[in-house]
């Protein structure tokens, strides 16, 4: 993120707290698991948060947010590309690399989304490894299965911060 002025909401989340952050044009420029200790929050961020307790809750399964995610362009092509991944499915990393650039940047792919700063809005957590397995994920794995399991149905929504 630049110097811009960054305005910041926190939610308290069956998977501990999220930070969300919000540029100057309220484009959403990051999405956080854990503490953090940024400067105050900010009004602007509210509807982004807004939308982030409705999908923990399971109202949401879109998010109309603008997202300006810090990166390179080729993973910002990954992050698109993820972006097309709908509520409830999965794509493994080796399809996201064929619509990227071809099978033999699997490992960038993997590289790119652990890198992607806008958790569950880009859902870098709907990427599984060949054959469905559940690899990688910055928020951690038992989180990447919350999130999978209550979109698929299979997850109580109440919040349980006891587990993260």
């Amino acid at each position: 993120m630049s110097n811009a002025t960054i305005h910041w909401a926190f939610l308290s989340t069956a998977l501990g707290q999220v930070s969300v952050a919000v540029n100057e044009r309220r484009a959403v420029v990051a999405v956080q698991f854990g503490d953090r200790s940024e400067p105050e929050p900010g009004l602007e961020a509210a509807g982004a948060a807004s939308q982030l307790e409705e999908y923990f809750l399971g109202k949401r399964h879109f998010f109309d947010l603008e997202v300006e995610p810090a990166g390179t362009d080729f993973e910002r092509r990954v992050w698109e590309e993820v972006a097309r991944i709908s509520y409830g499915a999965t794509a493994s990393y080796g399809e996201i690399a064929n619509r990227v650039g071809g099978g033999a940047v699997a490992r960038a792919v993997g590289s790119a989304n652990a890198a992607n700063p806008i958790a569950i809005v880009i859902p870098c957590h709907r990427v599984v490894g060949a054959g469905g397995d559940l690899t990688g994920y910055a928020g951690g794995l038992d989180r990447k299965k919350w999130l999978l399991d209550m979109e698929s149905g299979q997850q109580r929504l109440g919040f349980d911060t006891e587990k993260f």
